[in-house]
């Protein structure tokens, strides 16, 4: 499934009309969530068909597309089912009981209740909130793609304006030359990651940079006065500064993660709890601003993509144990050097990276991804990488299913 996002433009009036459906989204998921409060044994078939009774009961949800109404209530599904999940695996702390939604910005509709214009600039909402004809602005082309292909129509509202979103159902695979090569990599807070190779990427830092512009924009929101013009132009102000260092944030993991995957045929990489770190509050803010996490989904992906092997390896000692000799060298966070008594001298990242690479290698791991696909598993041996990284790219394109 792809995801291609245009601008909309339009008249007030019409985007008004998309405020009004995406609250109407919003009430009916939380009704359905209270519906399953009150009742026993409800499913998710249960709560498609109170959306038709709340459009029945209640003329402004009647306003929505019928399928739109049914994706609401599968929203308050995805809630419920997450909480029963984590139930049933004993999940340690807080299992995520279903919250009441405060602050929705999308309404979807999936094949109906739409119109895409002949030329793909245009879209036509059907239903009865008025939304009509908005005009697309993008840099993709929906020409390569059937209407028939496309199963999801989003509208999000975004801090410096409304989005249409389609997702295309598509088999995306490209096919790319071997590489013959496998790499380790070891992220970290002062370089971004460091390579098994010694080569390192510099950390962008995106919000340590642009936390002065914050600032300035949130203290003139609290110095605003509650329902005034200035306060809503200052929160629209603050909104799009975070909305620019989130989209920085995805275009380096994104370019950086493509880049990782075209280069080798093996990446390893570590598989950290990123939830467990940021409760040390002395590094949570700097360990958020990395996103290793979006960067390990975007490698997994491209993995997936063009056909590479990638391998989460444990990281727990690798920063202490030697990659020549194995011995465990103590050391504290703020010694970056690894030194052995084997005569082994390397910076610390980049023999971390060279563990990582080796646990990789000779154990068994995940190929594929465990976020976008748990069952995808494959086995990798200590064998020589060259000799058998060919049969390997083979096995991955048998065993895990393609995006």
């Amino acid at each position: 499934m792809l995801v291609f996002e245009f601008k909309a433009y339009g008249k007030k009036q019409q985007f008004d009309a998309v405020d009004e459906a995406i609250r109407t989204v919003q009430f009916i998921r939380n009704k359905a969530l209270r519906f399953w409060m009150e009742t026993e044994k409800v499913n998710k078939y249960d709560l498609n068909k109170y959306s038709a009774v709340l459009a029945k009961e209640f003329p402004f949800c009647d306003e929505l597309n019928s399928m739109a109404r049914q994706s609401s209530a599968e929203r308050a599904w995805s809630a419920i089912a997450r909480f029963y999940d984590n139930c049933k695996k004993k999940i340690p702390g807080k299992k995520g009981f279903p919250q009441f939604q405060k602050d929705n910005r999308s309404v979807e509709y999936k094949t109906t209740g739409w119109r895409l214009a002949t030329d793909r600039k245009s879209i036509t909402f059907t239903d009865k909130n008025g939304i009509g004809k908005l005009k697309l602005k993008g840099t993709r082309d929906l020409h390569f793609y059937q209407p028939a292909q496309i199963k999801r129509v989003r509208l999000v509202k975004r801090a410096d304006g409304y989005y249409v979103q389609f997702c295309v159902q598509v088999d995306r695979n490209e096919n790319i030359e071997v590489t013959g090569s496998a790499i380790g990599l070891d992220v970290g807070l002062k370089e971004f990651y460091t390579d098994s190779n010694g080569v390192a990427v510099e950390n962008p830092r995106f919000l340590r940079k642009g936390e002065r512009r914050l600032k300035k924009a949130q203290r003139r929101l609290s110095k605003g006065v509650k329902g005034s013009q200035n306060r809503k132009k200052a929160r629209v102000t603050l909104g799009k500064r975070h909305l620019k260092i989130s989209r920085q944030r995805k275009d380096f993991a994104v370019k950086l993660a493509r880049c990782v995957i075209q280069s080798n045929d093996c990446v390893v990489y570590e598989d950290l709890r990123i939830k467990n770190m940021v409760k040390n509050h002395c590094l949570a803010k700097s360990i958020n601003d990395a996103s290793w996490y979006m960067f390990r989904v975007w490698l997994e992906y491209f993995g997936k993509v063009f056909g590479r092997i990638t391998v989460a390896a444990p990281a727990n000692g690798t920063s202490q144990e030697c990659s020549s000799c194995g011995t465990v060298v103590k050391k504290s966070l703020s010694t970056r050097t690894h030194a052995c008594q084997c005569g082994c001298v390397l910076e610390r990242d980049h023999n971390a990276a060279k563990n990582i690479l080796s646990r990789g290698l000779s154990t068994t791991g995940h190929v594929g991804t465990w976020i976008l696909d748990p069952n995808a598993c494959g086995e990798l041996t200590a064998t020589d990488v060259e000799v058998i990284l060919h049969r390997q790219v083979d096995s991955a394109n048998q065993e895990s299913p393609r995006l």
